[in-house]
Protein backbone atom coordinates (compact mmCIF):
# COMPACT_ATOMS: atom_id res chain seq x y z
CA UNK A 1 0.00 0.00 0.00
CA UNK A 2 1.35 3.44 -0.95
CA UNK A 3 1.59 5.65 2.34
CA UNK A 4 1.11 8.71 -0.26
CA UNK A 5 -2.55 7.54 -1.00
CA UNK A 6 -3.64 6.73 2.92
CA UNK A 7 -6.13 9.11 4.22
CA UNK A 8 -5.14 7.72 7.65
CA UNK A 9 -2.53 9.85 9.90
CA UNK A 10 0.14 8.18 11.96
CA UNK A 11 -0.93 8.51 15.83
CA UNK A 12 1.64 11.07 17.53
CA UNK A 13 1.51 10.90 21.10
CA UNK A 14 1.71 14.85 22.68
CA UNK A 15 4.66 15.74 24.81
CA UNK A 16 4.43 18.73 27.21
CA UNK A 17 7.45 19.91 28.11
CA UNK A 18 6.97 19.78 31.54
CA UNK A 19 6.27 15.64 31.61
CA UNK A 20 8.92 15.32 33.99
CA UNK A 21 7.61 17.33 36.38
CA UNK A 22 4.22 15.50 36.77
CA UNK A 23 6.10 12.38 38.48
CA UNK A 24 8.75 12.59 41.36
CA UNK A 25 10.68 10.05 40.29
CA UNK A 26 11.03 11.70 36.94
CA UNK A 27 11.92 14.84 38.46
CA UNK A 28 14.30 13.87 40.56
CA UNK A 29 16.58 11.76 37.60
CA UNK A 30 16.27 15.47 35.23
CA UNK A 31 17.41 17.34 37.98
CA UNK A 32 20.22 14.40 38.93
CA UNK A 33 21.09 14.88 34.80
CA UNK A 34 21.35 18.68 35.07
CA UNK A 35 23.70 18.76 37.97
CA UNK A 36 25.96 16.94 35.56
CA UNK A 37 26.28 20.12 33.73
CA UNK A 38 28.10 21.86 36.93
CA UNK A 39 30.40 18.86 36.72
CA UNK A 40 31.43 19.20 33.35
CA UNK A 41 31.57 22.86 33.19
CA UNK A 42 33.75 22.75 36.52
CA UNK A 43 36.11 20.40 34.87
CA UNK A 44 36.69 23.16 31.79
CA UNK A 45 37.46 25.42 34.38
CA UNK A 46 40.11 23.23 35.73
CA UNK A 47 41.54 22.07 32.79
CA UNK A 48 41.77 25.72 31.69
CA UNK A 49 43.55 26.31 34.83
CA UNK A 50 45.78 23.27 33.68
CA UNK A 51 46.26 24.81 30.50
CA UNK A 52 47.10 28.42 32.16
CA UNK A 53 49.69 26.13 34.30
CA UNK A 54 51.78 25.19 31.28
CA UNK A 55 51.60 28.83 29.81
CA UNK A 56 54.01 29.79 32.91
CA UNK A 57 53.59 31.63 35.91
CA UNK A 58 51.86 35.05 34.79
CA UNK A 59 49.27 33.11 33.07
CA UNK A 60 48.43 30.87 36.07
CA UNK A 61 48.19 33.62 38.27
CA UNK A 62 46.01 35.56 36.26
CA UNK A 63 43.64 32.47 35.82
CA UNK A 64 43.81 32.11 39.95
CA UNK A 65 42.89 36.02 40.11
CA UNK A 66 39.62 35.14 37.94
CA UNK A 67 38.44 32.95 39.92
CA UNK A 68 38.44 35.34 43.28
CA UNK A 69 35.32 36.95 41.63
CA UNK A 70 31.94 36.75 43.15
CA UNK A 71 30.63 35.34 39.92
CA UNK A 72 33.25 32.51 40.07
CA UNK A 73 33.11 31.85 43.81
CA UNK A 74 29.33 31.70 43.27
CA UNK A 75 29.77 29.29 40.83
CA UNK A 76 32.11 26.79 42.65
CA UNK A 77 29.13 27.11 45.37
CA UNK A 78 26.44 25.96 43.32
CA UNK A 79 28.63 23.25 41.65
CA UNK A 80 29.92 22.08 45.10
CA UNK A 81 26.29 21.36 45.89
CA UNK A 82 26.14 20.03 42.45
CA UNK A 83 28.58 17.47 43.08
CA UNK A 84 28.03 16.60 46.66
CA UNK A 85 23.94 16.26 45.24
CA UNK A 86 25.32 14.17 42.17
CA UNK A 87 27.40 11.95 44.35
CA UNK A 88 24.55 10.99 46.83
CA UNK A 89 22.50 10.00 44.37
CA UNK A 90 25.14 8.08 42.60
CA UNK A 91 25.74 6.06 45.93
CA UNK A 92 21.88 5.36 46.31
CA UNK A 93 22.17 4.24 42.93
CA UNK A 94 25.29 2.08 42.69
CA UNK A 95 23.97 -0.88 44.98
CA UNK A 96 20.88 -1.08 42.03
CA UNK A 97 23.18 -0.66 39.21
CA UNK A 98 25.66 -3.15 40.54
CA UNK A 99 24.51 -6.33 42.64
CA UNK A 100 26.98 -7.62 44.93
CA UNK A 101 26.26 -11.27 46.23
CA UNK A 102 28.41 -13.33 48.71
CA UNK A 103 27.78 -16.89 47.98
CA UNK A 104 24.06 -17.25 47.17
CA UNK A 105 23.22 -13.64 49.64
CA UNK A 106 22.59 -10.62 48.31
CA UNK A 107 24.63 -8.06 49.86
CA UNK A 108 22.00 -5.15 51.17
CA UNK A 109 22.39 -1.97 49.94
CA UNK A 110 23.03 0.19 53.02
CA UNK A 111 26.55 -1.46 53.63
CA UNK A 112 27.49 -1.10 50.02
CA UNK A 113 26.11 2.82 49.98
CA UNK A 114 28.38 3.15 53.25
CA UNK A 115 31.24 1.44 52.01
CA UNK A 116 31.15 4.32 49.28
CA UNK A 117 30.84 7.51 51.74
CA UNK A 118 33.43 5.89 53.74
CA UNK A 119 35.90 5.57 50.83
CA UNK A 120 35.11 9.37 50.01
CA UNK A 121 35.99 10.51 53.10
CA UNK A 122 39.08 8.50 53.35
CA UNK A 123 40.31 10.01 49.55
CA UNK A 124 39.04 13.38 50.66
CA UNK A 125 41.74 13.66 53.64
CA UNK A 126 44.14 11.89 51.76
CA UNK A 127 43.76 14.62 49.07
CA UNK A 128 43.70 17.53 51.94
CA UNK A 129 46.76 15.99 53.31
CA UNK A 130 48.50 15.93 50.12
CA UNK A 131 47.37 19.67 49.28
CA UNK A 132 48.22 21.13 52.63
Amino acid sequence: MNNANSKRKPYVREMKKDWWLKNAFYTGYMVREGTSLFVSIYAVVLMWGLMRLVQGADAFNGWLESLQSPLAILFHVVALAACLFHAKTWFALAPKAMRIFKGDQLIPEKPIVLAQYVALAVVSVLVLIIVA
